[in-house]
């Protein structure tokens, strides 16, 4: 790494932020802001670069190859959620490519968590990318001796928070699920063209996701969401052999339901069962858990998100508030 700048805190200003960043739920595509907005400082190999400096080479075969992994993360409230798990499934990831991350799991979490203290957030996103390293213009990753860790803190939505008080539209797509045979979806590549063809078909579609089936004509996900159904009070989601991502909020979701008392199942879903469904909702680490009110022009239910979804978004929620790992040492 060439840029030599790098930028430390005084150990004893970051106990806690000056002031708390607040969060303004946002459409992904709308574009940072930039007046008045300090100025991000991201992490990339062990050190600490201001975003007009945060550069990688352009022979990254993350970069010519979608060559790597990632994780995308959220804290609440001064905490990390679920931040153990997603380290395992970030690990998991690596294993299957065969991609030797350079540093422990230990010493990623504390990286994680001074990215955050760097930029004095209590509330926001991690997006955490491993690639495999600079080399050359062949595709061969034995060329590529040195991994790379990169770490961005963001305030990032990916919906208005009208979407979750009215609900979400979606639309099938043409596009299928990438076959686990092929790219498996267990792997949080860096190659997310087959969820990006997809949301483009819900743009040009005018609708707000894309429902992706398998190549048995299954549901299996949107485009970075899973899907989950009420019918008579029980909930239902593909499995993870539909082509389903293992997703964090994905678990939570089953938490939730025994808490409840809810009965939920794994099984193989159709286009008919979420047109026929009582309720419908997504769940991403972004997206947390929004309802879906109406899908390939047919309302869901009576077009409004239902009591269940309710409840389960309003349970999530409290769980983001008091659980997590903390970021900022107690006062």
């Amino acid at each position: 790494m060439k840029t030599t700048e790098a930028t430390v805190l005084d150990e004893s200003k970051i106990h806690e932020p000056t002031a708390v960043a607040v969060v303004e739920p946002a459409i992904e595509s709308r574009p940072r802001p930039t007046t008045g907005v300090k100025e991000a400082k991201i992490y990339i190999d062990g050190k600490f670069y201001s975003e007009a400096n945060a550069k990688v080479s352009v022979l990254d075969h993350g970069l010519l190859y979608g060559d790597g992994i990632f994780e995308g993360i959220r804290f609440y409230n001064g905490r990390v959620f679920r931040l153990e798990e997603h380290l395992n499934r970030l690990w998991d990831s690596a294993r299957s490519i065969c991609l030797e991350i350079p540093m422990t799991m230990r010493d990623m979490t504390e990286a994680v968590l001074d990215t955050i203290r760097q930029n004095r957030l209590r509330d926001g996103y991690i997006r955490l990318l491993v690639t495999r390293g600079v080399g050359n213009l062949g595709l061969n990753p034995a060329e590529c001796k040195y991994p790379s860790v990169i770490i961005i803190a963001a305030t990032i939505a990916l919906y208005h928070e009208s979407f979750y008080r009215k609900g979400l539209t979606i639309v099938t797509c043409a596009t299928r699920r990438s076959n686990p045979a092929a790219l498996n979806p267990a792997v949080k590549s860096l190659n997310y063209l087959n969820n990006v063809m997809a949301r483009i078909e819900a743009n040009l579609a005018g609708a707000d996701e894309a429902l992706m089936l398998n190549d048995a004509g299954n549901v299996a996900e949107c485009t970075a969401d899973n899907v989950f159904i009420i019918k008579r009070g029980q909930i239902f989601t593909p499995p993870i052999t539909a082509g389903a991502l293992r997703g964090i909020t994905r678990g939570i979701v089953f938490e939730i339901a025994g808490e409840l008392g809810i009965k939920i199942s794994e099984i193989d879903i159709t286009r008919h069962d979420v047109f026929v469904a009582d309720e419908c909702f997504l769940t991403g680490t972004v997206a947390e858990i929004v309802p879906v009110v109406k899908a390939d022009g047919r309302l869901i239910g009576n077009g409004k998100p239902g009591p269940i979804t309710t409840r389960t978004i309003a349970r999530f929620r409290e769980m983001t508030r008091e659980t997590g790992t903390p970021i900022f040492a107690e006062s």
